[in-house]
């Protein structure tokens, strides 16, 4: 041994605190009501249409089950690393990257909103920024560590393989493992795409080289 030690766990910083929000947030929801806090704070295109914009976030700290929260943190915590790496730790990249979470989760959100128009469903759950998280980490393989273009083998192949996932759980109506909890599979794929196009323009928040 050389003296020079290697963290055992390296993930960025901004990508462990997302998966650990995920996780808090729902450790706290789990010891309230139900029918004060869902009808409140989770998403619907109902609340939309009432003006209740802030749904768009606040579904997103929210979950359904404790197997829905670790699922979540857990793609977090894997698909945002690169984004986070990429981005950089200091006060720009890791705003970029928390922002980037914040804008294409509600995008996911606000795309459930759009197919269901007029609907009382509700819909809580991170995965529409942790769709998006995996579509930058395509991209980022796509570039070599950099941002690559969207039209690249890895971003058309994991938004192909995201798509068949999410129409089959479409058809099945639940997910593997979730129980009978519903999958929003239309704010997956909203996120999916919100994530492959906004991952660039981020990226030159965080004032990073990016490549088309």
């Amino acid at each position: 041994m050389d003296g020079e030690r290697q963290p055992i766990f390296n993930a960025p910083w901004p990508a462990v605190l997302i998966a650990v929000v995920i996780l808090a947030a729902y450790g706290v929801q789990s010891f309230l009501p139900p029918e004060q806090i869902l009808p409140r704070w989770a998403f619907s295109a109902q609340a939309l249409d009432q003006g209740r914009y802030e749904t768009l976030i606040t579904a997103l700290f929210l979950s359904g089950s404790w197997p829905h929260a670790f699922a979540n943190s857990a793609g977090a915590l894997a698909f945002g690393t690169p984004l986070a790496r990429l981005f950089g730790g200091r006060f720009a990249g890791a705003s970029a990257f928390f922002l980037f979470c914040l804008v294409c989760g509600a995008l996911g959100n606000l795309g459930f909103g759009l197919v269901h128009p007029g609907s009382a469903g509700l819909l809580v759950g991170a995965s529409g920024a942790v769709s998006a998280l995996m579509a930058a980490a395509s991209r980022i393989i796509a570039g070599g560590g950099r941002v690559g273009p969207i039209l690249s083998p890895p971003v058309i192949g994991m938004g192909i393989a995201w798509l068949v996932v999410n129409l089959l759980v479409a058809v099945l109506g639940f997910a593997p493992g979730m129980g009978d909890a519903p999958v929003a599979w239309e704010a997956h794929l909203f996120g999916f795409a919100a994530g492959a196009l906004l991952a660039g323009p981020f990226a030159w928040l965080a004032r990073r080289d990016i490549s088309d």
